[in-house]
Parts: structure tokens; sequence; C-alpha cells
């Protein structure tokens, strides 16, 4: 019998177990998805949970079941490339594989500033989205609640916390001088604007030099704050980083076109731990995840694989609390209610699919 493992059942590591069942597998194998936690998680909403608008079961889909297909709920402690195993904590025996993806994801990129590892809250799993959402909604009124970042992420987190907690006092640390550096202006004024309109007050330039349990310094103030959120960079997941591969300059590992390690071919890489020319993002792992299942649905029938087309990613959708939003589609630039409400399309029809 043959195994097929998959490391992750986030967007990318779902996308190829729901395109490869959709196919006849061959008898001789055997799919095992191995997670921390016994459901898909929809990381791109765990902005709402930080801010105390969404319960937990709106960002949870239960795993597909099919008779070819494994779950592991466990914790992974280490990708043993050379002997084709997964080592797992509190398991004895390893899981062996033929066919292993990598689709981990990411987590926070503290670069080395002192205390933000420690003092500050993250979004960056389920679990970690809980606690920020914990420590927000226990704040006292009035309470001093700074996110450091202005990306997609730290944008969603500062206006859906405004959304539900009008009298928080709210900062966001932008390292550049504008908002969202990787839309393009008329986003960028819009949603400064809302900001302003909305109260959060938007430092530019920022430096954050370390971080203490009740304040961050930047630029040489201290401001006393009570929660901090941190949303400025990912890095590919640790696993990744300590695996003896060939890394790009993000610390993401090198494949091939066919999103295989060019050294070890039977190892397949998708996601945030890939090295890309995209910036990483759920659609882009979906569509990775596709080509790669088609990839794998060759090989493992003993089949030449095509290679994969050009990847056709069909733009960006953030939210300004439950009413406001923005994106870029189709290269046009979109603000208000209908980018909103698109953005809440797209994730029913996720949920549907």
């Amino acid at each position: 019998m043959r195994n097929l493992v998959i490391l992750g059942g986030g967007y990318g590591g779902l996308n190829i177990l729901q395109n490869l069942v959709e196919h006849n597998l061959p008898e001789d194998l055997h799919i095992t998805i191995i997670d921390r936690n016994p459901y898909h998680s929809i990381k791109t909403e765990f902005y709402t949970i930080a801010a105390g608008t969404s319960a937990d079961k709106d960002v949870r889909m239960d795993f597909p079941e099919h008779d070819k297909v494994s779950y592991v709920y466990a914790e992974i402690t280490k990708i043993d490339t050379d002997n084709q195993q997964i080592n797992l904590r509190e398991r004895s025996e390893p899981v062996p594989f033929d066919y292993l993806v990598i689709a981990l994801g990411c987590e926070d990129n503290h670069h080395g500033i002192e205390g933000a590892t420690k003092f500050t809250e993250s979004v960056q799993t389920l679990n970690k989205a809980r606690h920020a959402g914990m420590a927000i909604g226990n704040l006292p009124a009035y309470g001093k609640a700074t996110i450091v970042g202005a990306g997609l992420s730290g944008i969603e987190v500062a206006s859906e916390i405004r959304e539900s907690r009008p009298d928080l006092n709210i900062r966001i640390l932008d390292r550049g001088n504008s908002v969202l550096k990787a839309f393009d202006r008329k986003i960028q004024n819009y949603v400064e604007d809302w900001f302003m309109k909305n109260d959060v007050e938007v430092l530019h330039h920022a430096q954050v030099e370390y971080v203490e349990k009740d304040g961050v310094c930047n630029n040489g103030v201290c401001y006393v704050n009570d929660v901090t959120i941190w949303t400025a960079g990912v890095r590919p997941n640790y696993l990744v980083r300590e695996l003896p591969l060939e890394q790009d300059g993000q610390e993401k590992i090198v494949v091939n076109d066919y999103y295989q390690v060019p050294e070890k071919p039977h190892i397949y890489v998708v996601g945030d731990c890939a090295a890309s020319e995209h910036s990483p993002s759920a659609q882009l792992a979906r569509q990775q995840g596709e080509q790669t299942a088609d990839v794998l649905n060759s090989v493992i029938k003993d089949k030449e694989p095509k290679k994969p087309g050009k990847l056709k990613l069909k733009g960006t959708l953030g939210s300004l609390g439950s009413s406001e939003g923005f994106g870029e589609m189709m290269s046009q630039s979109m603000v208000g209610y209908i980018p909103r409400l698109a953005k809440s399309g797209v994730l029913w029809l996720n949920k549907r699919h």
C-alpha cells in the first residue's frame, strides 16, 4: 500500500484532497491528512474571532469523509525527509509516506524584536485568534489596543475591533507612509479616511524597538498599551524552515514547475511554504492545491504529468467591519459596500464547496 501524506488541512492541503478524491484513486493508494485540529479552519476570517464578532463554529468546517482517507490529529515534531516519515508528539509510531505534501502554512515573523514573541497577540492560528479575542473582550471601557502592521490582516483586525468595541482606543503602527502598501492609492486613501472617521489612530513610519507587557516602544516613544496584536509579517512554519532543503530569501522551499522539491520529487510543497512570485494568500494556496492535485493524480497512476499552467489570481478583497470594504478584482479597484458584499459571497461559496 502506498501512502500519500498531506501535512496541514488548510486551503492548499484541503484543495489537494478534494480534487484527488473526485478521481478514481488507485486501489493501492491511501491518503493520510495530519493536522493539529479535527476541522478545517477558515483563516481569512480569524480577524473576526480576535474582535469577538464571530463564533468558532463560523470559521470551522468538517473535513470530507472518504474510504481511502484517514486523519491524524496531532502535533508534528519533525518532518524526516531522509527516512520518509513524520514524527508526532505523544505518538511513538511515526507516519510513513511514499508521497508527501507540505502545506503547513505560516507563522508570525517578529523580526527579532525584543518582547514581540512574548507580549503580543496573533491571528495566525485559530487558537491564537481565540486568545486575542479573549484579551480584547476582557478589556475595560476605554482600554488601549495597538495593532502592529498595516497590511491586509492589520487593517481587518483594527476595523473589526472598532466595530466590536467602539469604546476602545485603537492605534495602528504602520511601517510605511500609507496603509496597505500593496494596493493602489484609491484604496489606501479610502481606508485612511475610514480610520479617521472612526477614530482609529494611524502612525506612519513606525519603527517598533521593543514590546513590553503594558506598552509598545516606537521611534523612541513608549506608548502605554493593554493589548498588542502583531500583524507585521509572516514566515513559513518552523518545521519547514528546519528542513535540509533549498530555500529562497524568504525561507520558503524552492520547488519546480510541478510543485516538487527538485532533489526529492516525491515531496510537494504548496501555499505559504513554497517559493513563489506571488504574495501568500488563501487564493494562491487554493490554486496551487488544484494544480498539485492534477500532478499527483498523474503520478500516482504512473502517467506523465502535464505542466501546470500559469496561475490566474482574481484579486484581493478586504473588509472594514460588516458594511464596508475594499478590493482589487480584474485589475479594477473597488471601495465601499460592493467589495464587502463580494467578500461575503466568496466566503459563502467556499463553504458550500
